[in-house]
Parts: structure tokens; sequence; C-alpha cells
């Protein structure tokens, strides 16, 4: 069974940047959409970017702007580059398959000053 596994998570002050990565431990990824997710303390868990086959990419109105989804299908890896990042983006930042029941561990980003 295929797993994903994030990384790229840690602490960072507020307007600062960090690049989230979710590896997928097979090939065939590229004919899936992919998805950024996370999850605040006390929150539901929320939406942040999807990426489909061609590389359409959709985002969050609170994350448009300043964050960007990507894919490199040799290397079988989603990206999510955060960029002017504020303290609401606190939280586990998960990357799933779209569509499927497929989920990483999870990676805790931090922006605190």
């Amino acid at each position: 069974q295929v797993q994903l596994a994030e990384s790229g998570g840690g602490g960072v002050q507020p307007g600062g940047s960090l690049r989230l990565s979710c590896e997928a431990s097979i090939s065939g990824c590229r004919f899936y959409a992919m998805g950024w997710f996370r999850q605040a303390p006390g929150k539901q868990r929320e939406l942040v970017a999807r990426i489909n086959q061609e590389s359409t990419t959709n985002y969050v109105d609170s994350v448009k702007g300043r964050f960007t989804i990507s894919r490199d299908n040799d290397k079988n890896t989603v990206y999510l580059q955060m960029n002017s990042l504020k303290a609401e983006a606190t939280a586990v930042y998960s990357c799933t398959i779209w569509g499927t029941d497929v989920w990483g561990q999870g990676t805790l980003v931090t922006v605190s000053s």
C-alpha cells in the first residue's frame, strides 16, 4: 500500500517561510490529484491547497498569493511553499492522495515570535 511521508515542518517567526514536502512510497501518484490539509489546535481539518494531474492548483482564500503547491512526478513528491507566514498558520500539515484514505503522518508548523 502506498505511504506518504511529510517533512519540512518546524518553527518559524511571522513573516518567515517554510517548504513542506510529501513523498510517496511508490510511483504512480502522478495519476492522482494531491492535497495539503492542516489542522490547528482545537479546529477542524481544512484544505489548504490542491494540485491535479495537470498541475492545476487551487488554494483556500487565506493563503492565496503566499502559498504555492507544486509537484515533481519524477521524485513522487508534492511540495507546499509557504511564504509570509502568519501565526494562524500554526497547525499540523498533512498531505493526501485526493479521493482516497491515504494520508501522511503530518508535520507540525509553528509560527511564533
